[in-house]
């Protein structure tokens, strides 16, 4: 006796958002993948639902009330619709990434930390300073000449690139910061000690 083998399943993905076509419910906008649906799984929503849920007055009445309840669940009291509003247009400005997350727009800050190496040697690495239009090679080019050392463009563990610059400098360079790039305030200028994000100013 020989057992049959399985035929492979073939999952229908939304060309919208990406996701199966029968999650594209719970995806970033359904909104946007039911023009889809209709078109290319007809049979993954029944039409009286998708009907129902995009136009008024369509299908049964216990359909379209359920509808409009799925429609107005949200994770606010509702208390204030100013805030409401502000709160359902943020998400859109934010860039959204495969599978509905939103990514966090960085704030523009410049962070400088010293690292000690071999108990004696300083590095003092400059994160941050890209965010305000600064580009990286001639700022280090800047720092090196400025402070007689070495100063290069490395990326740092988080594939960010970064400014090291070796020897104890940070405190000296909040002001050549400020002065060499007016666009970089001295509040947006954080320094890391013991683990902490310390105001330079």
């Amino acid at each position: 006796m020989s057992a049959e083998k399985p035929a492979p399943v073939r999952v229908l993905y939304c060309g919208v958002c990406g996701l199966p076509a029968e999650y594209c419910e719970f995806g970033p906008d359904f909104e946007r993948c039911k023009p889809w649906l209709r078109a290319h799984a007809p049979g993954v929503y029944p039409d009286d639902l998708v009907a129902a849920s995009s136009s008024p007055g369509g299908g049964d009445k216990d359909v379209d009330k359920v509808g409009d309840r799925l429609q107005g669940v949200g994770i606010s009291d509702g208390s204030t619709s100013a805030a409401g509003d502000a709160s359902a247009s943020k998400p859109q400005e934010a860039k959204r990434l495969p599978g509905g997350k939103l990514k966090k727009k960085e704030k523009q800050e410049v962070v400088i930390e010293k690292i000690v190496r071999n108990k004696r040697k300083c590095v003092t690495v400059v994160k941050g300073l890209e965010l305000f239009g600064v580009k990286l090679s001639d700022a280090s080019k800047k720092l090196g000449k400025k402070f007689a050392t070495g100063a290069s463009v490395v990326k740092g563990p988080t594939e960010k690139e970064q400014i090291d610059v070796q020897g104890d400098i940070s405190y000296d360079i909040v002001e050549f910061i400020t002065d060499t790039w007016p666009d970089v305030p001295e509040s947006a200028i954080f320094f890391i000690e013991d683990g902490r994000k310390v105001p330079a100013a």
